[in-house]
């Protein structure tokens, strides 16, 4: 008697999350605060797929501390571009061990890339797109990879970020932006009510925080991103623009 035929395996490869999903949880959470939304989306909507993503900046802690009253295992990544500043780096590590983290994930540049791209260190002073390109943008992508969504500590009064969403679709994966809505001032009263700990370079002038090479101290009246690549023509690092395509596309 012959065995019966055996079913095809089938891989399932439709995204996790659709346009007409993202409609509907940006419906859905519409009026809740981000420690409930983050609860439902790290428990219950999307439990060991979302990974947590921190450039460990002025205002990161917020975001970390709700996190972190949720889950604190849940991935956190890190982008060394190793071009950071030291105090980046340090207060990453008491943040990190301060709010229980679990699972710290340092991702760094591909250093063939480097050797080919940017051998001399330099290319930030005359391609900071190349450079964004090779050493944030790149690694970012290969750390969420097998991640059907992650967290952005993005806010929606930051320049060029206006009507931010607080769910949006980013090459396939949804991108949930907790700390849409908040306002500079809803910031720090979050920091005064937790006891969080400043970015040590906030108190020396420094409001929004990148690499070393492409920040610099923000004057008296100027927008706190004004001091991301002072005198190019560039307010984002890639991560949080649309892709190129075609001839647009970048090089690593």
């Amino acid at each position: 008697m012959a065995e019966p035929a055996r079913a095809a395996d089938r891989i399932d490869t439709a995204p996790a999350f659709t346009p007409e999903a993202v409609a509907e949880l940006n419906a859905r959470f519409a009026d809740a605060s981000p420690a409930d939304m983050l609860q439902q989306m790290l428990r219950s909507i999307a439990p060991g797929r979302i990974a947590l993503v921190s450039s460990f900046g002025a205002e990161s802690a917020v975001l970390l501390h709700l996190v972190a009253g949720v889950d604190r295992s849940v991935p956190l990544i890190f982008v060394n571009t190793q071009k950071m500043f030291g105090d980046t780096l340090a207060y990453r590590d008491e943040l990190a061990e301060r709010l229980g983290f679990t699972d710290l994930r340092v991702v760094r540049p591909d250093p063939y890339v480097l050797a080919q791209r940017d051998a001399t260190g330099l290319r930030w002073s005359y391609d900071p797109d190349g450079c964004c390109a090779i050493r944030k943008v790149e690694p970012l992508s290969r750390a969420l990879g097998g991640f059907d969504a992650w967290i952005s500590g993005r806010k929606g009064f930051q320049a060029g970020r206006s009507n931010l969403p607080r769910f949006e679709l980013d090459e396939g994966r949804l991108k949930i932006n907790p700390l849409a809505g908040w306002s500079k001032a809803d910031l720090d009263a979050y920091f005064d009510e937790h006891q969080l700990p400043r970015h040590p370079l906030e108190a020396q002038g420094y409001p929004s925080i990148g690499c070393s090479p492409c920040t610099s101290k923000v004057r008296p009246g100027e927008d706190p991103r004004a001091g991301r690549w002072r005198g190019w023509d560039k307010v984002e690092c890639g991560i949080h623009t649309p892709p190129a395509t075609g001839d647009d596309q970048p090089v690593f």
